[in-house]
């Protein structure tokens, strides 16, 4: 059976770790799940680790030319897998079976895997759940958010009443990554402690207001019930559409240049992009390819036109469609 997340946090304490993981489903769960996994293995005298990033054209036979290697330095190894769709094929699934049956030892195999249902479970998955520890992160269901942000909040060091928690939940629309955010800065604005209602409402005044920033990270995160519902409040407080096709034709460059690189994470790098906006960008570049942002590129260009008075047309409303299509590359034909 699969470990739940509160099990996980107590077998991260052994004193050794197991010849293969697997971690799947909501992103940033899992990156963070990895990370302390690998901290937890330089602990335990793991010196040396290789990525293996599976994509269109990856060769399921590096899995176990990586698995039988040899150490530089006689250490133990870790194999980090990266299967972003969570679906290994049959090659893949024979590979990390092969694995499976016969881990070699001083390697364990770490695969992390950011789309995660019970279609993407079978045969391997249990093979490897019998051999190994596999976890899966789900998102807190909306009558768990609460608790899930108090216990977030007590990892840093901080606590808050009930109401507080609650109204924290309500600010951050059910949206992961932006409770997270939101839990960083109350650990930098606050410090320990504890934190009531009022103090919450506070600190958190300036997220109760929707904002550009908002709106771009909700559309390339692929939300974009959330993002559309950001982009009314905008127009209903009065924001200029001006400034926002600034900041969105912006991003999008930033997803071009992206998109465009050879290596993603030594370009976001260069973009100083953290971790987490780094992941947000990866998400959206594999729902579309290039085209798909430059096209949107483009409507965003004649979008500022219009709101500057210089193209004709409805520039909320193309404002829409393309937020819809940068959330849902399917909906592209909205573009038309």
């Amino acid at each position: 059976m699969p470990l739940t997340p509160a099990q996980w946090q107590k077998a991260l304490g052994a004193d050794s770790l197991r010849p293969v993981y697997l971690l799947a489903g909501e992103e940033l769960l899992v990156l963070e799940a990895a990370d302390a996994l690998r901290a937890q293995a330089r602990r335990l005298g793991y010196a040396e680790r290789q990525v293996l990033e599976v994509g269109n054209h990856f060769d399921w036979d590096d899995l176990a030319r990586a698995a039988a290697g040899m150490s530089l330095f006689a250490t133990r190894r870790l194999l980090d897998l990266r299967l972003p769709t969570g679906r290994p094929g049959t090659e893949g699934a024979k590979a990390i079976n092969e694995f499976c049956a016969d881990p070699p030892p001083d390697v364990t195999l770490l695969i992390t895997a950011m789309e995660w249902s019970s279609k993407h479970d079978g045969a391997w998955s249990k093979k490897l759940d019998a051999s190994g520890t596999m976890v899966v992160f789900n998102a807190p269901k909306p009558h768990e958010w609460a608790s899930w942000i108090g216990a977030r909040l007590a990892a840093r060091g901080l606590s808050a009443t009930p109401d507080a928690a609650a109204l924290l939940a309500e600010r951050v629309e059910g949206n992961l990554l932006a409770a997270a955010q939101e839990i960083d800065k109350l650990v930098v604005l606050h410090g320990q402690g504890r934190i009531d209602a009022a103090e919450m409402e506070h600190l958190v005044a300036d997220s109760a207001r929707y904002d550009a920033f908002k709106l771009t990270d909700a559309a390339f995160a692929g939300d974009g019930g959330r993002a559309l519902h950001i982009l009314a409040g905008l127009r209903a407080e009065g924001d200029e559409l001006i400034a926002l096709m600034g900041w969105l034709v912006n991003q999008l460059q930033l997803a071009l240049r992206l998109a465009n690189a050879r290596d993603l994470a030594a370009q976001a790098k260069v973009e100083r992009l953290w971790p987490a906006r780094e992941q947000l960008f990866r998400k959206a570049l594999r729902r579309a390819p290039r085209e798909h942002w430059l096209q949107c590129l483009a409507r965003a260009a004649r979008i500022d036109r219009m709101a500057k008075g210089r193209e004709q047309g409805e520039p909320w409303l193309e404002a829409e469609r393309l937020i819809a299509a940068i959330a849902e590359p399917r909906a592209a034909a909205a573009l038309a």
